[in-house]
């Protein structure tokens, strides 16, 4: 793509490159003729990168020459790791690590998310609302200090802050909705909310449009989707494409009664036992292979019914977040695409 070209021949680094995000990534970047430089944890993912045109270098983000070498002359930095089984704190290590071996980079273009702000998931969110309250989890405080030490350094930098990412592949998003559709019908709230969704191809293109913007400082940029849907259409055509599943809507006080009262508010935890196994299954199998596992295991369970939100869940199924894009769309000439019709239309052609 033109606005694409000052990208032909340079060298960048991306971190979580073996990711759902970092993946359809690298692929664009190698589209757009940049020498990419791919960095993994461990060599699982090495043969898929390569196929895709990129040079894979092994360097966990931890001290070392690996690390320093691998980003030794690299134009930009595409940081896109981030452990959702380790703590938050020991995710801002890892990036701690990075950004002291980053000095040498031309830029580093940073994903973040729109869970920084004190009002997410709901009200009306720009890059000047506020993001300094002491409370959240741990994921949301470790992505508050990346900002506000990437914000604080000489390099040029733009943080992306996507709200709700989806797409094949998604863990989090697409793929958990099809698995719950899988199950029984999927309770949402009544009145619902609205799904900030952002495909991951725009996604990845505000981050190509980073990469080239000139006279970057130290900027961020809300990046949200093209269109205004509620969580029961977006689950609704996930049901479509897959053909089967239902959605259903209760009243929010019922389904907030049926959660009880809320827990006091205390300090971040860190990942749970589950998540350390998990983590663990992942560094040894890789993975996609771990992802597909799982997917089989809640395909065979013989745990049917009605999936309901947990607490965290009902809070976003029922917000009606306003999430102002101006910024990058002025400043980046980002212009989002991919609608809930058109990405489902994609992988329905794939199913």
């Amino acid at each position: 793509m033109p606005e694409f070209d000052a990208l032909n021949g340079q060298a960048v680094a991306v971190t979580g490159a073996s990711g759902f995000i970092g993946q359809r990534l690298v692929a664009a970047l190698v589209q757009a003729g940049a020498r990419v430089t791919a960095l993994v944890r461990s060599r699982h993912a090495v043969a898929g990168l390569q196929a895709l045109g990129a040079r894979v270098v092994v360097a966990p983000l931890v001290p070392g020459q690996a690390l320093q070498q691998a980003l030794a002359g690299q134009a930009v930095l595409f940081h896109f790791a981030y452990d959702m089984r380790a703590s938050g704190a020991d995710n801002l290590a890892a990036f701690q690590v990075l950004l002291a071996a980053a000095s040498g980079v031309g830029r580093i273009v940073h994903a973040s998310s729109a869970v920084v702000y004190d009002d997410w998931p709901d009200g009306r969110l720009t890059e000047a609302s506020a993001s300094s309250t002491a409370t959240g989890s741990g994921y949301r405080q470790a992505k508050r200090a990346m900002e506000a030490q990437l914000m604080a350094q000489p390099l040029p930098v733009a943080i992306l802050q996507p709200t709700i990412v989806w797409g094949k592949g998604s863990p989090q998003w697409t793929e958990a909705a099809f698995a719950a559709l899988r199950r029984g019908p999927v309770v949402l709230p009544d009145p619902v909310g609205l799904c900030p969704a952002l495909h991951v191809e725009d996604l990845v293109q505000a981050a190509l449009l980073a990469a080239v913007v000139p006279d970057l400082a130290q900027e961020r940029f809300l990046i949200d989707g093209p269109e205004r849907i509620t969580w029961a259409q977006f689950y609704q055509a996930h049901a479509d494409c897959l053909g089967r599943g239902q959605v259903m809507l209760q009243p929010l006080a019922d389904l907030q009664a049926r959660l009880g009262p809320a827990a006091p508010p205390g300090p971040p935890r860190g990942p749970s036992a589950a998540a350390k196994v998990s983590a663990g299954l992942r560094r040894l199998v890789g993975n996609q292979r771990f992802e597909a596992a799982v997917a089989a295991a809640k395909g065979l369970s013989r745990d049917k019914g009605p999936v309901y939100p947990d607490r965290s869940a009902l809070i976003l199924f029922a917000a009606r977040p306003e999430v102002v894009t101006d910024l990058a769309r002025t400043r980046l000439h980002y212009d989002p695409k991919v609608t809930l019709a058109r990405g489902l239309a994609a992988i329905a052609a794939q199913l």
